[in-house]
């Protein structure tokens, strides 16, 4: 089996030993998105309405990068920082995605790195030619 790493400078390099996500056997893995703007370096500034939408745009980039699209998304885990935020979540998510409707499992989460409010990751069919 050959595993493909994934990387775009569209969306945050990884802040330890991991990849953006990793293509084996016409699946893409993505490593967890938290708010960090790929430019900076930082979590972007707001509140949890602007983490999600970076969250949503890299995750993207990594899906872009990888020749997918949020239509090939099979799964996503959601982890956030605060239950009370989901129904927010709920409609950014749902703009961003448009027709797609992958599964989707959303848990709340006592802490996530670098003090983000939201998270996401990935699983999506990839072409394999």
């Amino acid at each position: 089996m050959t595993v493909r790493r994934i990387t775009t400078a569209n969306a945050p390099q990884a802040i330890g030993p991991y990849s953006q996500g990793v293509i084996a056997n016409g699946l893409l893995f993505t490593a967890g998105q938290i708010g960090i703007d790929p430019q900076t370096g930082r979590l972007v500034e707001g509140g949890f309405a602007e983490q999600t939408q970076r969250v949503l745009t890299n995750l993207s980039a990594v899906l872009e990068a990888a020749g997918a699209s949020w239509g090939d998304v099979v799964k996503t885990t959601v982890y956030l920082h605060d239950m009370a935020d989901f129904p927010t979540f709920n409609e950014m998510y749902g703009r961003h995605l448009g027709d797609a409707r992958p599964a989707r499992s959303t848990v709340q989460a006592a802490g996530l790195p670098r003090g983000a409010l939201v998270e996401i990751d990935a699983v999506v069919r990839v072409s394999t030619e």
